[in-house]
């Protein structure tokens, strides 16, 4: 992750060891194998089997390193990157400055990677029930460890309903907008829409004029 304005000079990111860095390869390799193979027969007709062959990995290599194939479509690295970047944001900076910007990061992160594998995955969520299903589970451990950084911030108990509500209100949001861009044929620029939701969550739903209401939103 870039350095933060905290930061005068950067240090050195620890390299991960050859053990980490081979597991990091399969993870990808097991990935890759998955969307290549959901793209041409899709999701349903994508076997485990298949998965593992394609990747050249066992079949029980690929549960050991995702539970569920909907684990391998959803599963990413930047959760704990995010939050890092999160708690390394000033003191000071008002807290929707600090979310934009961790926000920002985040969709760079995710469609500068392969911009194609972000469109397949917001679209299986929206057609495919059981990932759906599995990306509200996956949305509440982001949301604890956003909880950790509120608490951080905000001096309570990550623990306290307080935080726990504002921190799921936050993936909450996310994960609408995820929704909504592939629901709406991916279309829109996901920094901009991600954006207009930091901006509801901030501001609430501000009142339309009554002129207007019969005009597009």
């Amino acid at each position: 992750m870039a350095a933060t304005a905290q930061t005068s000079a950067p240090a050195a990111e620890p390299q991960p060891g050859l053990r980490e860095r081979k597991k990091i390869k399969t993870r990808i390799a097991i990935r890759e194998a998955t969307y290549r193979l959901i793209e041409r027969q899709g999701y349903d007709a994508t076997t485990i089997e298949q998965i593992a062959e394609a990747a050249e990995v066992s079949p029980s290599t690929v549960f050991r390193y995702f539970p569920t194939k909907e684990d391998i479509v959803l599963t990413d690295e930047y959760d704990p990157l995010l939050e890092q970047e999160l708690r390394e944001r000033p003191a000071d900076e008002p807290w929707f400055d600090s979310l934009r910007h961790v926000l920002r990061k985040a969709v760079g992160i995710d469609t500068s990677e392969d911009p194609e594998v972000s469109r397949l995955r917001t679209r299986l969520m929206v057609e495919v029930p059981a990932v759906r299903s599995r990306m509200m589970e996956s949305m509440s451990v982001t949301g604890r460890l956003l909880s950790r950084a509120i608490a951080e911030r905000s001096g309570r108990d990550p623990d306290s309903l307080e935080v726990r509500v504002f921190a799921m209100s936050l993936i909450g949001g996310l994960m609408e907008t995820s929704l909504y861009w592939a629901e709406t044929g991916q279309g829109d620029d996901l920094a901009d829409l991600v954006e207009r939701a930091v901006n509801v969550m901030e501001h609430g739903l501000v009142p339309r004029n009554p002129e207007d209401r019969g005009a597009p939103a």
